[in-house]
């Protein structure tokens, strides 16, 4: 078990890292260069981003189906693959077409990636030991963005070398998530069939919605706020998605705080941490310690919500896991993918401040919707 567990776990936590960490999130932090080099809006950056969680949408599908069908690690192998080569045509990318073709196809890599790393997870491990593993493998986002602010930093102006890099070592996990991930886990289904829409489903699906909506602020006009609103220079905007990722890995702490205060409390915990860090940032965007401390509270609130939108998803759907959590993060991406758009065109035509503000107000919007409470936690079966 502890074998299986490490190397399940750090493959599926860097595999993760690659997807979300480099071929979905990277794009924001690239937003000054790309918006230089391919003259682009505020607007029509956020229809490119928008593009990401679109492809995440429709692939998500694909995973969780997929992953009954054929098992985890068969998709999990593609999820990687998929990255790398999205993550290759916007490192070659000759226009404005070709940079959202890329995009696009990276982002379908992270709705490729979840349903089948949560379904292995679940086959090979039981209980509160299933719970830490969970979280510890959605942690991977913040490992993928911690990585990739150093290399933005000294790549900025060699930024087709950058995501050149950051395919190579999708490839590399890729061959690494193959070993690790054992043949055993790629069962046809992940149990059976419960009701269709069990009790719990709308809050699940409405919550994820708003949160998605709520954190695309920081993820896709963050550094570009630091920069053009707050005057950073490139060294202080990447050390603060340096920063975010940093603390993105504390999110792989969500369940151990579900088994100390309980799925309702954490979820309420990090709702507000994370509209609390988009609405600071917006507020004071030019002084050094808010930079620093805005995204870091920002990246262990988000990745520690999404952890916990995974943990709602297996209490609502025990006996379909890869199921469950695709719906959460399906709708998790939604919101991204409406509010992405939204958001750069507020930004041109009311400024950061005013579209930052709105992401904070709809953060504590899912406050409203919160699990039940519970007494004891059930082990996906």
């Amino acid at each position: 078990m502890q074998r299986s567990f490490y190397s399940v776990v750090g493959a599926g936590a860097c595999l993760i890292g690659c997807c979300y960490g480099f071929a979905r999130f990277a794009y924001g932090l690239f937003s000054p260069v790309f918006t230089d080099t391919f003259a682009l809006t505020s607007t029509t950056f956020g229809l490119i981003g928008a593009g990401s969680y679109v492809g995440y949408c429709v692939a998500i599908v694909a995973g969780l189906v997929l992953t009954e069908r054929v098992g985890p690690r068969r998709v999990a192998i593609g999820a990687g693959i998929v990255a790398t080569v999205g993550l290759s045509v916007v490192a070659t990318a000759p226009s404005t077409p070709f940079l959202a073709v890329g995009v696009l196809v990276a982002g379908c890599s992270t709705g490729i990636a979840s349903p089948p790393l949560a379904a292995a997870v679940a086959q090979l491990m039981r209980g509160a030991v299933a719970d830490r593993a969970q979280t510890i493998v959605n942690a991977g986002t913040g490992i993928g963005v911690l990585v990739s602010g150093p290399i933005a930093f000294l790549l900025f102006g060699h930024w087709r070398i950058a995501w050149a890099l950051f395919a190579v070592i999708t490839a590399a996990v890729t061959v690494w998530t193959a070993v690790a991930l054992p043949s055993t886990a790629a069962s046809g289904s992940d149990g059976p069939r419960g009701k269709a829409t069990p009790p719990g489903v709308f809050g699940l699906v409405t919550a994820s919605l708003i949160a998605g909506v709520a954190s695309i602020a920081m993820w896709n006009f963050g550094r570009d706020v630091i920069t053009t609103v707050g005057g950073a220079g490139p060294f202080v905007s990447s050390a603060a998605w340096t920063v975010l990722g940093a603390a993105g890995i504390a999110g792989a702490f969500g369940g151990v705080l579900v088994e100390r205060i309980g799925l309702r409390a954490a979820w309420a915990v990090t709702t507000v941490a994370m509209a609390a860090a988009t609405l600071t940032l917006a507020v004071a965007p030019s002084h050094t310690v808010v930079i620093l401390v805005a995204p870091g509270v920002f990246g262990a609130a988000y990745v520690a919500m999404s952890g916990l939108l995974l943990l709602w998803s297996l209490r609502v759907y025990p006996d379909r896991t890869a199921f469950g959590v695709g719906l959460s993060f399906f709708t998790l991406a939604v919101g991204q993918a409406l509010g992405a758009p939204g958001v750069g065109a507020l930004i041109d035509t009311a400024g950061a401040r005013v579209a930052f503000g709105a992401c904070a107000f709809c953060g504590l919007l899912a406050l409203l919707l919160r699990p039940a409470a519970e007494t004891t936690v059930t082990a996906p079966r």
